[in-house]
C-alpha cells in the first residue's frame, strides 16, 4: 500500500510543475512608434484581470509571465501621448514575440496633470547648461559617421498595379511587396549609404567631412553625392533652429523657446543608474513652424539623453503626412553626453493619405569620438577652406566585403531587398526606358550616348517678330569628355525667315574649386532672360502669359564672347571677359541711323570686364557643366566693372561701366525666411540706348522675382541706379487663424522693390529724341508693393502688386495694380 502511495505522489509531483507551466504563458515583445518604427522607452505594459505588468526598457521590449490562463484577461499598452491599446489574451501566443505599434493622440488630446512652474524651471536649467551640453560650444570633436537613406513606397496595392498600363512589364517587382505585417504594404526600393570621417573646430570655425565610402545606386553627381555626407545633414537639437526639409523650425530648447512652447514634466526613470526626467513640449498657439514631442534629460547634467521631435499638428507641409526627428546621445569620457544615433522618417503622400506614397528613413551613426582633441586639430589645419568636403577617389568603388566590415549595423531585410530590386531594375530596359523619360520630362534634357538634347520647352515659341520659332540645342555631356563641353543651339522664325543661333566651347580647368574658360559666338533675339529661372520670349510658355496691349519691341545681339572664371577656396572668385557686341533694332526701337558714330559703326562696341564675386560657404549642385548656387547662409556680394574701346572691331564707343550688388536669405523663424538685394551702378560715357542700363520690367503676367512688374521692358532708361528688393515668405502667417486655410495650406508673403535713377543731359539728348519710346526717372523712386498667397493648390502662387510711385502726369495711364501668378513646387 505504501507502496502504491509513494508511487502516486510521485506522478502528482512530476505532473505539477507541467500542469502549472501549462497555466502560465511567456509573452514578450517591443513597443513602437507606428509611423517611425522607433522604440517607446517605458511604456506601460499590464495585465488587466491579473496586474501583472512592466515598463519596457530603453529600446521599448518587454517580457510578462500570465499564470491565471483563461481567466479571459487583456494586456494593455499606455504612453503619454499615444493611444492606448488593448488586447485580448487570447489572442496572445505563449512564448511569442508580438511588435505593437502605437499611434500619436491629436495634440489636443495630450493629458498631464503637471505644474507649468515647475517645468519651465526645468526649461531653464536645460538653456543655462546649454553651453556645457552642445557639441557645437566644444573646442573641437570629431567621429566617423555612417549615413543611410532609405525610400518605401508605401500603400502599395499589388492587384491595382499590377493591371496599371506602364506597370504590366515591371510587375515582377511587386513579388518584393511586404505584405506579412500588420501595417500597410510597402515596397523597398531604394537606398544610399555614405562612411565618412567628419572633424569639427569652433575658434576659427573649421569643417571638414572626408567620404570614405558611398553607395548611390544609378547617382554618380558628385555634388550631390557630397550633399549625402554629414556636413549638410547635421542637426542639432540644442539649436535656435532647426531645418525640416527647406524650413528653418524654432526648436524646444531655443534661447527664446518659452515664448513659443508650453512645457510639461511627466514622470522620471533610471537606466543604467542615471535618472531621467521625460519633459515634454508642445506649440502655444498653432500653424507656426514649431515641434511638438518629448524627451529624456539627465537630471544633474541637464543633457538630453533622447529627444523626440515632430512639427506641430498644423504645420505647414506639403504632402508629408507624417515625420519625427529622432537622436539619441551617450556619455563619452563619463562626462559628455555626445550624440550618438539620429533619425529622420517623413512619410509623404502626394496623392492622398490612403493612397500610394513613400516613407523616406535617414539613419546616421557615430562611432570613435573624439573630443577636444590635437589630432582634430591636426587633421584640420590641412584645410583648404574652413569648410571642406573631400570625396576619396575609391569611395564609390569598396566591394560588399568593406560594407559588411565597415557599416555601424547590418542591413536588415528590407534594405537587402532594396539592393535586390535595383540590380533587377538596372538590367530591365522598361525601366530604364521610364526613368529617361521622367527625368527628359522635369530637367528638360536628355542625354543620347555622348550628346545631352534640350530643353525642351524652347522647341517652339512664338512671337510678333519672327512668327512661330523653332529651337534645337544639342551639347555633348561628361561621356564626351569630363573637361571639354561643346554646345549651341539653332532657330529658325517662320515670319522673318532668318535663321538664329548659338556656338560655344567651354573648358573646365577645375571643378573643385570651380575655375573655367569659355567661348562662345550668338546671333539671335534678345529674349529678356536674364537667369535661368526667369520667363523669357524663347520659351513655349510665354505666348501664353503675355500682357495685352504692350507694343512689342525686340533689337538682335551678335555677341562673341571669351571669360576666364576661377574660384579660391575660400568664396572669392574672379571673371575676366572680352566681348564684341553689335546691336541691330528690329521692331519698334529706335535704329543706328538716328545715333551717327565718329568712329566705327553705331550700336557695335567692344568691351573687357572684371568680375569679383563673394560667396562664404556657398552650396552648389552641378549638372554636366553648368553649377547652379543652392545659396549661402552668408550675404553674396558681386562686382562687375567694364570698360569699352573705341576702334577694336569696328567699336564706336569708349565708356566705363560700374555695378554692385549683396543679396542674402535671412531666417527669422518662426515667420518664415526674408530675401533681399541691394543694388547700385553707374555709366560713364555718352552713349546709345542699347549700351546703357535698361530697367528690367516684365512683359509677362508670369512673376518675375528678378524683374519690377509692373513695368515694361525697354520703358525706363537710366546711366546711373540704386535699388532694393525685399520678399519675405511669412509661411502660414494670417491663414494660421483659421482650421480652412490652415486645411488648405495657403501661405502669405509680401515684398517691396524700388530703384531710383537718372540720365545725364548728354545721354538725355542723344537717345530722348522726337518720339523716342523710353522714359527715365528723372530721380525719382519707382516703387511696387506686393503680397499675395503662395502654396495655391500646393503649386501657385498668386501676386497682388501696386505700383506707388512715381505719381503719374496726367497725360499717362500707367499699369497701378496688376495680379500675376507663379509656379512653387515643393514641401
Amino acid at each position: 500500500m505504501h507502496k502504491v502511495l509513494r508511487q502516486v505522489l510521485l506522478i502528482i509531483i512530476f505532473f505539477i510543475p507541467i500542469y502549472l507551466s501549462a497555466q502560465t504563458k511567456i509573452i514578450s515583445g517591443e513597443v513602437l512608434d507606428k509611423q517611425s518604427d522607433e522604440p517607446i522607452s517605458f511604456a506601460s505594459v499590464r495585465f488587466l484581470v491579473n496586474g501583472t505588468g512592466m515598463l519596457t526598457d530603453s529600446s521599448g521590449r518587454f517580457s510578462l509571465a500570465l499564470n491565471n490562463v483563461g481567466a479571459h484577461d487583456t494586456l494593455q499598452i499606455t504612453s503619454v501621448g499615444y493611444t492606448p491599446i488593448k488586447i485580448a489574451e487570447t489572442d496572445l501566443k505563449d512564448s511569442s514575440f508580438i511588435t505593437i505599434h502605437l499611434i500619436l493622440l491629436s495634440q489636443q488630446e495630450v493629458v498631464v496633470k503637471t505644474k507649468y512652474n515647475r517645468a519651465l524651471w526645468f526649461w531653464k536649467k536645460i538653456i543655462q547648461h546649454k553651453p556645457a551640453n552642445d557639441r557645437r560650444k566644444l573646442n573641437n570633436f570629431s567621429y566617423e559617421v555612417y549615413n543611410k537613406l532609405e525610400l518605401d513606397l508605401n500603400n502599395v496595392n499589388k492587384e491595382k498595379l499590377g493591371k496599371t498600363l506602364f506597370l504590366k512589364k515591371l510587375d515582377f517587382v511587386l513579388d518584393y511587396v511586404d505584405s506579412t505585417t500588420e501595417k500597410e504594404p510597402y515596397l523597398p526600393v531604394y537606398l544610399t549609404e555614405t562612411l565618412s570621417d567628419y572633424y569639427y573646430q569652433r575658434d576659427p570655425r573649421k569643417t571638414r567631412e572626408v567620404i570614405k565610402a558611398s553607395i548611390t545606386n544609378g547617382l554618380d553627381n558628385e555634388s550631390i553625392i557630397k550633399q549625402l555626407g554629414t556636413t549638410y545633414q547635421n542637426i542639432d537639437a540644442y539649436a535656435n533652429l532647426i531645418p525640416v526639409f527647406n524650413k528653418m523650425y524654432v526648436g524646444p530648447f531655443s534661447d527664446y523657446g518659452e515664448i513659443y512652447y508650453n512645457f510639461k514634466l511627466l514622470d522620471t526613470q533610471y537606466i543604467a543608474g542615471k535618472r531621467l526626467v521625460h519633459f515634454a513640449f508642445t506649440p502655444k498657439h498653432p500653424g507656426g513652424d514649431l515641434f511638438t514631442g518629448d524627451c529624456w534629460i539627465h537630471d544633474s547634467s541637464f543633457s538630453i539623453q533622447k529627444i523626440m521631435l515632430r512639427p506641430s499638428i498644423d504645420a505647414n507641409l506639403n504632402y508629408v503626412t507624417g515625420l519625427t526627428l529622432i537622436q539619441e546621445f551617450k556619455l563619452v569620457n563619463d562626462s559628455i553626453w555626445f550624440l550618438y544615433k539620429d533619425k529622420f522618417v517623413a512619410d509623404v503622400s502626394p496623392i492622398g493619405k490612403t493612397h500610394l506614397g513613400f516613407k523616406a528613413r535617414k539613419t546616421a551613426t557615430y562611432r570613435n569620438v573624439l573630443i577636444n582633441s590635437s589630432l582634430v586639430t591636426a587633421s584640420l589645419d590641412s584645410n583648404k577652406s574652413n569648410e571642406d568636403i573631400l570625396l576619396n577617389k575609391d569611395a564609390q568603388n569598396k566591394p560588399d566585403s568593406f560594407w559588411v566590415q565597415r557599416r555601424h549595423e547590418p542591413l536588415n531585410a528590407d534594405e537587402q531587398t532594396v539592393y535586390k530590386v535595383l540590380d533587377t531594375l538596372e538590367k530591365n530596359k522598361t525601366y530604364i526606358h521610364y526613368r529617361n523619360d521622367v527625368n527628359f520630362l522635369t530637367t528638360g534634357t536628355k542625354d543620347i550616348g555622348n550628346i545631352r538634347i534640350g530643353p525642351w520647352y524652347n522647341w517652339i515659341s512664338a512671337n510678333e517678330y519672327e512668327g512661330t520659332r523653332l529651337r534645337f540645342d544639342a551639347a555633348t555631356n561628361m561621356g564626351f569628355n569630363k573637361n571639354l563641353n561643346l554646345g549651341g543651339y539653332l532657330a529658325y522664325g517662320f515670319k522673318d525667315e532668318t535663321y538664329k543661333g548659338k556656338a560655344e566651347v567651354k573648358y573646365q580647368l577645375s571643378r573643385t574649386p570651380w575655375s573655367y574658360i569659355d567661348a562662345y559666338y550668338k546671333k539671335d533675339i534678345d529674349n529678356g532672360q536674364v537667369f535661368y529661372d526667369q520667363l523669357g520670349s524663347d520659351n513655349i510658355f510665354a505666348f501664353f502669359f503675355r500682357k495685352p496691349g504692350i507694343t512689342y519691341k525686340y533689337q538682335q545681339v551678335t555677341e562673341k564672347k571669351l571669360e576666364y572664371y576661377a574660384e579660391t577656396n575660400n568664396g572669392f572668385g574672379f571673371g575676366i571677359t572680352g566681348s564684341s557686341r553689335q546691336y541691330e533694332a528690329l521692331l519698334n526701337l529706335p535704329g543706328s541711323e538716328l545715333y551717327p558714330a565718329k568712329q566705327g559703326e553705331p550700336f557695335n562696341t567692344f568691351e573687357t570686364g572684371f568680375r569679383l564675386r563673394y560667396a562664404y560657404q556657398e552650396r552648389t549642385f552641378e549638372d554636366n557643366f553648368t553649377r547652379y548656387s543652392l545659396g549661402s547662409d552668408f550675404p553674396i556680394v558681386e562686382l562687375h566693372y567694364v570698360h569699352g574701346f573705341p576702334g577694336v572691331f569696328n567699336s564706336s564707343y569708349k565708356y566705363d561701366k560700374v555695378d554692385i550688388s549683396v543679396s542674402d536669405y535671412l531666417n527669422v523663424s518662426p515667420y518664415g525666411f526674408l530675401y533681399y538685394n541691394v543694388f547700385a551702378g553707374k555709366s560713364y560715357g555718352t552713349l546709345p540706348y542699347n549700351l546703357l542700363y535698361m530697367l528690367p520690367g516684365n512683359d509677362w503676367y508670369y512673376y518675375s522675382k528678378y524683374s519690377f512688374n509692373l513695368m515694361n521692358r525697354f520703358q525706363y532708361l537710366t546711366d546711373r541706379y540704386a535699388g532694393f528688393s525685399i520678399q519675405h515668405h511669412i509661411g502660414s502667417g494670417i491663414f494660421r487663424y483659421t482650421k480652412l486655410t490652415r486645411k488648405l495650406k495657403l501661405r502669405q508673403f509680401w515684398e517691396a522693390k524700388g530703384i531710383v535713377g537718372n540720365l545725364s543731359d548728354a545721354n538725355y539728348q542723344l537717345n530722348f529724341s522726337s518720339g523716342s519710346p523710353f522714359q527715365t526717372l528723372n530721380n525719382k523712386m519707382y516703387l511696387e508693393l506686393g503680397t499675395g498667397i503662395d502654396n495655391v493648390l500646393k503649386f501657385f502662387s498668386i501676386d497682388f502688386i501696386w505700383r506707388v510711385l512715381p505719381t503719374p502726369l496726367p497725360e499717362e495711364r500707367p499699369q497701378r495694380f496688376g495680379v500675376f501668378f507663379g509656379f512653387n513646387i515643393g514641401l
